[in-house]
């Protein structure tokens, strides 16, 4: 009896082991693709015009629709230099959410000759509350919180991108 019930253990053990190396596996395999699917993004630069000051952003650009859906997910951090660019061709209606967004984001929401149309400030991070454009436009601008109010953009201030330069005056 003593020698089935030590093997049992030893099943049971081995049974636990393998649900937690596979859960592990999985796991790591899941944020390997986001990490890689992140860096196959095309980055580029943006200047946001405001006040008579120019602001240099590095930006990733979500073009493809895989992109777009993974958008800023699973990050635990943004440079507030940083910043990711949804162009949308032709301008429409932008509706975003925070779902699996660690971090709370200022949402820019840029028509399409370069104007900011409105901006949406320290989102909810994890929420899946709708935050629409109120309007069609041609690019949403994700920057970390407070990167807005603090370089004093507002609604009709101007984002200089060559996604706007064949609109923009």
């Amino acid at each position: 009896m003593v020698a089935s019930a030590s093997h049992l253990l030893m099943t049971t053990s081995r049974a636990a082991f393998s649900a937690a190396l596979f859960l592990c596996v999985m796991t790591a395999a899941a944020l390997l693709g986001a990490a890689s699917l992140e860096a196959k993004m095309r980055e580029d630069k943006l200047w946001l015009l405001t006040g008579g000051m120019e602001h240099l952003i590095d930006v990733e650009i979500a073009e493809t629709p895989q992109e777009k859906s993974l958008g800023l997910m699973y990050r635990t951090s943004l440079a507030e230099n940083r910043g990711m660019l949804f162009p949308h061709n032709p301008p429409q209606e932008a509706a975003m959410w925070m779902r699996n967004t660690y971090i709370s984001l200022d949402m820019v929401f840029v028509r399409a000759d370069g104007v900011i149309h409105r901006i949406e400030t320290r989102t909810e991070p994890m929420s899946e509350k709708i935050i629409s454009s109120d309007g069609p436009v041609s690019a949403v601008l994700e920057l970390a919180a407070g990167v807005a109010d603090k370089l004093g953009l507002k609604a009709g201030d101007r984002v200089r991108h060559p996604l706007f330069a064949t609109r923009s005056k």
